[in-house]
């Protein structure tokens, strides 16, 4: 090479010359001074000199067959100095051809030390995937960790544990010494973890004061509850931070493969919900996540979902079940009740799926659906001259709005032809008496709109009778599990009888629902009570049915013959 190339590589590079045997027949200082090696000891050596043992031995023989077969070498080679110190280059190799035979007569390097960017990439790749201040994994690389311990777990049917960790007081910590302290009781927090940790075990910090412990070894509850025990113990053990003693717990929520099968940020979110609750039960203990609890939750979360789509496709329907005069047999209105006409599977009483929606908003969206559905039939029925009222029941969470009589009068005002004094909305007494205050100004102010109010299942509720002038109710809906009962049992019979004059004396309406024999309507009209409803005047009826049952029906001749005896003397 001419000395003045050669001056400018020794000046910019780190250069050496090779022989076909690889032996080293030239290096330029900056060779010796990063090798550590003298010129005189690198000179016919070969380069497996500065071998460090870190690549394969495939590696190098690709290298030379493309030197060998004339094509230029590129890439990054990690070498040992002559002090045992690992140093990476930037290696270009070059043969040189010569140009009157055409062969290769040697090699020459170009290096460029990369040391500090290998180190500053390394240490780059470690802060992405390990939180500073602890030195443990982060949520990043946590994501890794747990699902190589899952597919471990899987491929092995071992079980394994996850669980989520966090102190107990760790905010006054920081608000009482400061948050330098607090950081250096994370680090002594981490490094306890790490110290009592088994193999296979491992540990990342999440974010402030959260830790996710995954526990391989835990073959029965024995062992696991050993081993949570002894983190708790650990932790609990007091601290020493810059000459002050503090004292904290932890709370650890834990959820186990393969009882809870579900992918690694679902496991972490349950041990996390498991947590909660421990630190709800007093702290510095562990609770394990009930699968079970989260199978009838996700059930719930799925019934929901498929109600809102049979909301919205046309699914729900609305019964009617009348309710008539005992006495005159004359049919004073209908109760509206809520049905889904489920494709493959036909009619699904409310029962199924109203306890589940109930909790949640979708009530509300049911509950308006219902009322319009309600207007639109009293509509009908005008237009037909038959002068029913018809009641809908509201749900607590729907009557708890606080938009329910703004919503109630838009619903009415779309429907100007109905009374509002023909739509009846019942509520049960429970919730009623739960919301006293908002109830009872939620009833005045439906009823300023003209519409009525019942008070549902009565007699069900702890406070009914001291509750009762405070609400603003026009009809009480005796409860059916009093009415069932009253053939044969002298408690139910008289608190029928109870209600029946309490609900007189406080100028109620009053009416007897599960009304299931003749007998019972007997009784009831003993009693003072004449409005009722039940099996035993009809089952409720799909909305085409309505008017043609009406039209025939015919009150029981036992009810007749009652009506005429008591005629001269009404039951007080």
């Amino acid at each position: 090479m001419d000395d003045i190339y050669r001056a400018a590589v020794d000046a910019a590079a780190i250069f050496s010359e090779t022989d076909l045997r690889g032996c080293i027949t030239y290096v330029n200082q900056q060779f010796c001074s990063i090798s550590g090696y003298s010129r005189e000891e690198l000179l016919g050596a070969n380069h497996r000199i500065l071998n460090s043992g870190l690549h394969e031995a495939e590696f190098f023989l690709g290298m030379w067959r493309a030197l060998a077969a004339g094509k230029v070498w590129k890439g990054e080679i990690c070498n040992r100095a002559k002090d045992g110190s690992l140093y990476w280059v930037d290696s270009t190799m070059v043969p040189l051809v010569d140009p009157a035979t055409g062969k290769v007569r040697k090699y020459v390097s170009i290096r460029f030390d990369v040391t500090e960017k290998r180190q500053l990439l390394h240490t780059l790749q470690w802060r992405v995937g390990h939180d500073v201040l602890t030195g443990l994994p982060n949520r990043a690389y946590l994501s890794d960790l747990l699902n190589q311990a899952l597919a471990f777990s899987r491929r092995e049917e071992s079980p394994l544990a996850v669980c989520m960790l966090d102190l107990d007081g760790f905010k006054a910590v920081n608000d009482g010494y400061g948050h330098a302290v607090g950081d250096l009781l994370l680090v002594e927090v981490a490094r306890r973890l790490k110290a009592i940790l088994r193999g296979g075990d491992a540990v990342a910090r999440l974010s402030g004061d959260e830790f996710v412990l995954i526990l391989r070894h835990v073959d029965c509850s024995q062992q696991l509850h050993a081993a949570l025990q002894g983190v708790l113990r650990a932790l609990a053990a007091p601290y020493v931070i810059r000459e002050q003693s503090v004292l904290l717990s932890a709370s650890i929520g834990v959820t186990l493969y393969p009882q809870d099968d579900e992918d690694a940020d679902t496991l972490v979110r349950h041990a996390d919900q498991a947590m909660y609750v421990a630190k709800q039960r007093g702290r510095n203990r562990y609770h394990v996540f009930d699968v079970s609890q989260e199978q009838e939750l996700k059930a719930t979360h799925q019934t929901v979902a498929r109600v809102r789509r049979a909301l919205r496709q046309g699914e729900l329907c609305l019964y009617y079940q009348p309710k008539v005069n005992l006495r005159s047999g004359q049919v004073l209105g209908f109760e509206a009740l809520l049905r889904w006409q489920r494709p493959g599977r036909g009619l699904v009483p409310p029962g199924e799926f109203l306890p589940l929606v109930e909790q949640t908003d979708l009530i509300v969206e049911i509950g308006e659906w219902v009322i319009e559905q309600a207007l639109g039939r009293l509509q009908e029925w005008r237009q037909q001259g038959l002068p029913w009222s018809l009641s809908v029941n509201i749900a607590a969470r729907h009557l708890q709005r606080g938009d329910f009589v703004e919503r109630l009068q838009l619903l009415l005002s779309a429907c100007p032809q109905v009374e509002p004094a023909y739509l009846d909305l019942e509520i049960v007494e429970s919730v009623a008496i739960d919301n006293l205050q908002h109830v009872s100004r939620c009833l005045e102010a439906c009823q300023a709109l003209g519409v009525r109010f019942s008070l549902d299942d009565f007699g069900t509720g702890y406070s009914s009778l001291s509750y009762l002038k405070r609400l603003p109710a026009q009809t009480i809906k005796i409860d059916k599990s009093f009415v069932r009962d009253i053939l044969h049992d002298q408690d139910d019979l008289a608190l029928a009888g109870a209600v029946i004059g309490l609900a007189r004396a406080f100028g109620r309406e009053v009416i007897a629902e599960g009304l299931e024999s003749v007998e019972h309507g007997r009784v009831l009209m003993a009693l003072g009570c004449e409005l009722a409803q039940g099996y035993c005047i009809a089952r409720p009826m799909p909305a085409g049915e309505v008017v043609a049952w009406a039209r025939d029906y015919r009150q029981p001749s036992q009810w007749y013959d009652q009506s005429v005896l008591t005629a001269a003397a009404p039951c007080t």
